[in-house]
């Protein structure tokens, strides 16, 4: 184990993990029995990226992701009750409920979009680093996507000059092995995603996506190039999703057999064995941050259900950074 894994590191990766589980199962818990009403694209499965993401990046650093973005909202440091508000249209929201889903920012804390588009954020995080190496500052963009954006122009002119500019950003692909309901394997002749990062000469990282200390070194090695002159670095992590595309995909084209050895390699019980083997954390201990977070998530959606949805009187606010007025 590395000086950089040190013993609260690692119990921090397995809280984050398990609060986004316990938020990903809470809403399709609440969405299947006709609790309430949202719609959300699970990110169950892939916690252990966005768990190291959480824990490599620092607070002024920037953060780009997708609609599948839970994990990712819950490991940069938007509050839960801010992710669910916004969801269900309620006022407590991150944009008082009025982006949903898929536009959830917090600015405050580094999260500067969410995108509904596949492929529109790495350009957007190409403008972010930019501003920032321009500033002169020690910040880093990191943008998550699937494998399916690195199919785009967007992400192709995205990637091409980020690396002519020596940008200081990190791609990193959440390889779920599906772009929506197609395989990799039916999207691109190449095995491995992070290949393509020799076409824009960058380094290209391949890692077990279902490993939180792999993700989080090979995120430590890139955030240190970046903030050093040394430009991107794309970051392949290797993972699945155990739900589907949205809420309520039955999922017909995942073969059985992939799923049952994709649950099998769930990284939550495997990094819990691994705290527990290497006595960085007692059972009890381990029990209890999944009880505080099944508590939190609780919380959350009880502010949540508890608070107003926004009023006619919201349509014309926020549409301007500032307000014109108009002669009547």
């Amino acid at each position: 184990m590395t000086e950089n894994h040190s013993l609260q590191i690692q119990r921090r990766l397995y809280e984050l993990m398990v609060l986004m589980k316990a938020a990903d199962d809470r809403l399709s818990k609440g969405i299947g029995t006709g609790e309430f009403m949202c719609v959300y694209w699970p990110s169950r499965g892939q916690e252990a990226i966005a768990a190291a993401m959480g824990t490599a990046l620092r607070p002024d650093d920037q953060l780009v992701t997708t609609y599948r973005g839970l994990h990712d909202l819950i490991g940069k440091g938007v509050p839960l009750e801010e992710i669910y508000g916004e969801m269900m249209g309620r006022t407590i929201g991150a944009s008082r409920g009025k982006g949903g889903t898929m536009h959830i920012a917090k600015p405050e804390v580094g999260v500067m979009l969410s995108t509904g588009i596949v492929g529109a954020g790495p350009p957007v995080a190409v403008g972010l680093a930019m501003a920032a190496k321009r500033k002169g500052l020690d910040r880093v963009t990191v943008v998550s996507f699937g494998d399916g954006a690195t199919n785009t122009g967007s992400f192709h002119e995205a990637a091409n000059m980020a690396a002519l500019w020596d940008l200081p950003l990190v791609f990193v692909c959440q390889n779920n092995l599906y772009a929506e309901m197609t395989p990799t394997s039916d999207t691109m002749k190449i095995e491995h995603v992070a290949d393509r990062a020799a076409g824009y000469g960058m380094p290209g990282v391949r890692v077990d996506g279902n490993d939180p200390l792999a993700v989080k070194s090979a995120l430590d090695e890139a955030l240190r190039r970046a903030r050093t002159g040394g430009g991107p670095t794309f970051i392949e992590c290797v993972t699945f999703r155990f739900r589907g595309h949205y809420f309520g995909d039955r999922m017909p084209y995942i073969p059985k057999e992939q799923m049952a050895s994709a649950l099998a390699a769930d990284p939550l019980p495997r990094f819990r064995n691994r705290l527990a083997n290497t006595s960085v954390c007692s059972q009890d201990e381990l029990d209890r941050i999944e009880q505080d977070a099944l508590q939190a998530v609780e919380a959350a959606l009880s502010a949540v259900m508890s608070s107003d949805s926004p009023t006619v009187a919201e349509l014309d606010q926020d549409v301007y950074a500032t307000p014109i007025k108009y002669p009547v």
